[in-house]
């Protein structure tokens, strides 16, 4: 996938094929949202008037380069989990064992499928905590583009939430299910620090 360019993955994306699908579109927009918040480092980074907030820049540069690296892999990773449970799905059913075979199967995928767009939602929501981390000491011509990495990285977790949930919806193991809700809950609350990043750079841009 990463030597794919932007249109072939979007030509691939639009297709009749069912993988890449959301899963992927929501881990790309988490990528997005990781480029926009490194892009804003760099770009206040060795700036004498934001010197004194260099160090966290720094930091929080280091961090969403990796999580965009992340990111990118649970793209890929996400059509490998779909497939899975398509594949599962396929399996012969004629018989008690056979179906007996193909229902731990399918179980089985759907804990997979589930994991991907857990683990996106988990990415989404550091690539926002660390958008609010720079507004204070961002270079001011880009504050606009935090806000933009808040709403990608927030696409983003919205979508992995859907797309955890409609795997849950599948699982027959009621305690694996409870936990799984639970630890997307955690992850959810991301969602209204988005929102409030989004909120406090319009008010700045604004006056």
């Amino acid at each position: 996938m990463l030597d794919q360019t932007v249109g072939s993955w979007l030509d691939d994306l639009a297709s009749e094929a069912p993988a890449p699908g959301g899963g992927a579109a929501a881990a790309m927009n988490a990528a997005v949202g990781a480029g926009l918040v490194a892009m804003v480092c760099n770009l206040t980074i060795g700036k004498p008037r934001y010197a004194e907030h260099e160090p966290l820049m720094r930091r929080v540069l280091a961090a969403v380069t990796d999580l965009r690296a992340q990111a990118v892999q649970l793209a890929a990773d996400d059509a490998i989990a779909f497939s899975a449970v398509t594949d599962a799905y396929k399996l012969p059913k004629d018989t008690d064992a056979e179906k007996a075979a193909r229902t731990e199967a399918i179980q089985a995928a759907l804990i997979g499928a589930a994991d991907v767009p857990m683990r996106t939602a988990a990415v989404a929501a550091s690539i926002i905590e660390h958008s609010g981390q720079i507004i204070d000491g961002a270079n001011v011509n880009v504050l606009s583009d935090v806000a933009v990495a808040a709403a990608s990285a927030r696409a983003a977790l919205d979508s992995a939430v859907i797309n955890v949930e409609i795997n849950l919806g599948a699982m027959k193991d009621a305690a694996r299910r409870d936990a799984l809700r639970t630890e997307l809950a955690k992850h959810a609350t991301a969602i209204d620090t988005a929102t409030a990043v989004v909120t406090t750079v319009r008010e700045r841009i604004n006056g």
